[in-house]
């Protein structure tokens, strides 16, 4: 059975959240703020974290960037802020999907199943073989990734999109195909999600993440990963 840990301080909110997803067949552990969210994943790791951004004290954005240091576990944001800006910065921060206030409790589950997917999908992988273009290998035995003699660590949402794109490189990847391949679902989701993803992936993966040389921006479409 998953573990899911919810963070929310609005209990009422919380405890529609909890009954939803119990009643999807997941373990649901319930905290209100930011520093019990640290040690509950620090203590259990969560297969996901439901994170509200809005909490009293140690906000949201601090938990995702702290999870991040140490933990690779998917994020699902709540969020009540209508900034289309809020949204940019958590999926920067390393979330793998957001959900706005007031919100559908049947789709955030949908969602949190779509993001679990996605990472069974990243471990599945694992059967296929090796792709290498360049310097870059991505070995999906161990879900890792290096440049030259540089490992990246990604996100199972990065490590999908990233391979996705090394499987064919040169071949040009509109924002809407990387969502359908990295999402497996048919959400009307942000297509500017990709964009944060991508800034992510170029961050850990580019020498130079303002002059990419692995993955390319192709203006008024989408993206590539270079030819060997």
């Amino acid at each position: 059975m998953k573990t899911i840990l919810v963070v929310e301080d609005e209990m009422k909110i919380a405890g529609v959240v909890r009954d939803y997803l119990e009643h999807a067949g997941f373990d649901v552990i319930v905290v209100g703020d930011g520093e019990a969210a640290l040690a509950s994943a620090r203590a259990g790791r969560p297969d996901l974290v439901i994170l509200d951004l809005g909490l009293p004290g140690m906000d949201g954005m601090d938990v995702a960037r702290e999870l991040r240091r140490t933990h690779e576990t998917p994020i699902v944001m709540l969020t009540a802020r209508g900034e289309e800006t809020d949204r940019i910065v958590g999926l920067e921060l390393g979330a793998d999907d957001y959900v706005v206030k007031p919100f559908s409790p049947k789709e955030l589950v949908a969602r949190v199943r779509a993001v679990l997917r996605r990472t069974g999908v990243a471990s599945a992988i694992a059967i296929q073989a090796s792709i290498r273009v360049g310097d870059v290998r991505i070995d999906p035995s161990r879900l890792q990734v290096t440049a030259g003699d540089r490992a990246i660590e990604l996100t199972p949402t990065e490590f999908q999109l990233l391979s996705t794109l090394a499987r064919e490189p040169g071949r040009v990847f509109t924002r809407g195909q990387l969502l359908d391949a990295i999402h497996g679902v048919a959400f009307a989701s942000y297509e500017r999600a990709i964009d944060a993803h991508v800034k992510n992936i170029r961050k850990k993966l580019e020498p130079e993440p303002g002059r990419p040389r692995y993955l390319l921006t192709v203006h008024g479409v989408g993206y590539r990963f270079a030819d060997a």
